[in-house]
């Protein structure tokens, strides 16, 4: 039997996404109350400008007051997709007080102050679900933490940004350099006005430490995650990538070390092969590899992105917490039992392509070599090109540690025959 009194939902941010959640919980309002159990009722939406035309969004509802409309003791659920640390943290903790559960798509503060949401969350007996901040519609977290609680995932590794998807793969199909591809990717919405958080791997790392606290039952955050973005990536790099049969992604990696005493979560561009299925990722998708020990190798694909999207992963939070609600119960909450230290950059094993520029002369692959040796860098492969004093070494090697693998640029760099380290750039996904 549906019970009548309606569940009412305040929801802090009104942008993409937030009109999306607005419209959809609008005109769907049967068939969520339908699957829930109850009826739910919009009953505020919190904005920073009460001004703005806000189409198919309901005037009445709007207030500039967020503290108002969370603590005015009838809010049952609020939806925070505001987006940064403060004020979003001190409403999410306001809602917790006055007994709301939070549904929010916020992953900087997730992965800056999860573990004390978290907390917060578990004193007041509700629940903190989170679905949206990581890969927009893709359910990924829900799996990670409910369907696969009974098996040992060892490593997540994905696409987990669309804007870098889309200018790396402009950057691969079209032969434009990275200026070019942002600026395309700018001119469709994929890019913000100020794309930094994309571009320099903020967003990813965010993703990267939530992921790998779920995953590993720990606690990660952004700081433990080791981050490069693409500003750096040349249209040299994807061509000598196409030359060895890859492709440039870039990657959020979060693994368990062999020996289990540690985790590790990093973000960079890395080569895959073009037999690897995140290679055939294309525009501004997201995808995700998922390695556990019974389950094996699971993929999640879809769109990352985007005001529906995003508002598909908010709603079906939405659906969650309010059936929670109607049973006086919580979800899962955060389970980080395990308490691993993360590894630092320097100590993880992986494989590299070196570029270097050299003087086009007999002996100097010699040299190069010998360098990599005394470091303990095994070679893989070696290309060279030579053209009227001037050449270029290709070099990818085994899997080496990243201290090793720095100390042998830093000693090829002091060498005369080696005019520049053009680039490096891991490889992955073997």
């Amino acid at each position: 039997m549906m019970r009548t009194r309606p569940l009412k939902v305040a929801l802090l941010g009104c942008g993409v996404v937030g009109s999306e959640v607005a419209r959809i919980m609008t005109t769907t309002a049967d068939d969520l109350a339908a699957r829930i159990g109850a009826p739910v009722e919009l009953a505020g939406i919190a904005v920073r400008r009460a001004g703005r035309e806000r189409p198919g969004v309901p005037a009445h509802l709007l207030t500039t007051d967020a503290e108002g409309l969370i603590n005015r003791g009838d809010i049952d659920v609020v939806i925070e997709v505001v987006g940064g640390i403060e004020p979003s943290k001190h409403h999410i903790l306001s809602a917790f007080k006055q007994g709301a559960s939070v549904v929010s798509a916020n992953k900087a503060l997730l992965a800056q102050d999860g573990a004390e949401l978290h907390a917060a969350a578990a004193a007041a007996g509700v629940d903190l679900y989170y679905e949206a901040a990581v890969a927009g519609a893709i359910p990924l977290l829900r799996p990670l933490r409910e369907s696969l609680a009974g098996d040992k995932v060892n490593r997540v590794l994905g696409i987990v940004n669309g804007t870098t998807n889309f200018i790396l793969d402009k950057m691969d199909t079209t032969g434009a350099g990275y200026s070019e591809a942002l600026e395309e990717a700018t001119a469709l919405g994929y890019a913000e006005a100020d794309p930094t958080a994309d571009v320099e791997g903020f967003d990813a790392a965010a993703k990267a430490a939530i992921l790998a606290g779920i995953a590993f039952h720990t606690k990660v955050t952004a700081a433990d995650v080791y981050r490069e973005g693409i500003t750096e990536v040349t249209a040299a790099d994807i061509a000598s990538a196409k030359a060895m049969g890859c492709v440039v992604k870039l990657l959020a990696i979060c693994e368990r070390a062999a020996d289990g005493e540690s985790v590790t979560a990093r973000v960079h561009p890395a080569m895959i092969p073009l037999s690897h299925p995140l290679a055939s990722v294309r525009e501004a998708y997201n995808a995700v590899f998922v390695e556990a020990e019974a389950a094996g190798r699971l993929m999640f694909y879809g769109p990352g992105a985007g005001g529906s999207p995003t508002a598909s992963a908010v709603l079906g939070d939405l659906v969650a917490v309010c059936r929670n609600k109607l049973n006086a119960a919580t979800g899962p909450g955060d389970s980080v039992y395990t308490q691993l230290p993360a590894k630092p950059m320097d100590e993880v094993v992986t494989r590299y392509h070196v570029s270097l520029d050299v003087d086009d002369r007999a002996g100097v692959l010699a040299q190069v070599a010998s360098v990599f040796a005394e470091h303990g860098v095994s070679i893989d492969t070696v290309r060279q090109q030579g053209r009227d004093g001037d050449a270029s070494l290709v070099v990818v090697t085994h899997r080496a540690t990243d201290a090793a693998l720095s100390a042998t640029v830093d000693k090829l760099r002091a060498l005369d025959s080696v005019r520049d380290v053009a680039s490096i750039m891991r490889v992955e996904g073997e």
